[in-house]
């Protein structure tokens, strides 16, 4: 099943420690909150800087989507996240994490999958003109980062997406994206294999 999961109708809530606020895109299973969810997909609004919430057990990938920048302190190591082409990260959610802006507030497309259960690859492309694309996971995200408009189609359905707009894909179909200019992420999920007793 192919889902449009239009941007405008999403609803963002803000943080218990005041910094900011967080706009779910999907999550899975269906029905699922923060606190047990297999995968999530989000976007934050980063307002002021200070430490980010824990989440033992969930691998994470952060990437900036809009603003001025931010500096990650990630158990003491830093990372610099400059703008959309050059601000990708991935951590583990038991991580000390804290964010100090650069000037000014950023929003950030935020990943996180439960390590029992599956993980995730993150993908950014930039699409200027006509491409090609086949979702990897067993479930797959695209999201319209940045560029007013993309259309995504394939023999039987055609998808019109705005800024911030995302798509939830389902394996087996080959589709084409269209864009004048245009960067979007991809987010495969896939199941992680059943441990040997």
């Amino acid at each position: 099943m192919t889902i449009l999961i239009p941007f405008a109708g999403l609803a963002p809530a803000p943080w218990k420690n005041g910094g900011g606020s967080s706009t779910e895109i999907a999550i899975g299973p269906p029905g699922a909150s923060v606190h047990n969810f297999e995968w999530r997909i989000s976007l934050a609004t980063i307002s002021h800087s200070g430490p980010f919430s824990p989440f033992a057990g969930v691998d994470r990938t952060l990437a900036l989507v809009e603003g001025p920048g931010l500096t990650l302190d990630i158990d003491g190591s830093r990372h610099i996240l400059l703008d959309i082409d050059d601000g990708v990260i991935a951590f583990d959610g038991e991580a000390a994490v804290s964010a100090t802006l650069h000037e000014a507030s950023t929003t950030d497309f935020n990943v996180m999958t439960r390590r029992a259960v599956c993980q995730h690859k993150f993908g950014r492309r930039h699409v200027e003109g006509s491409v090609r694309f086949a979702p990897g996971g067993q479930r797959s995200l695209l999201f319209l980062a940045a560029g007013e408009s993309l259309t995504v189609s394939c023999d039987d359905e055609r998808i019109g997406l705005v800024r911030y707009d995302a798509v939830l894909f389902s394996p087996g179909k080959l589709w084409t994206l269209e864009a004048d200019d245009a960067t979007v992420f991809i987010v495969d999920i896939y199941a992680r294999p059943a441990q040997a007793a």
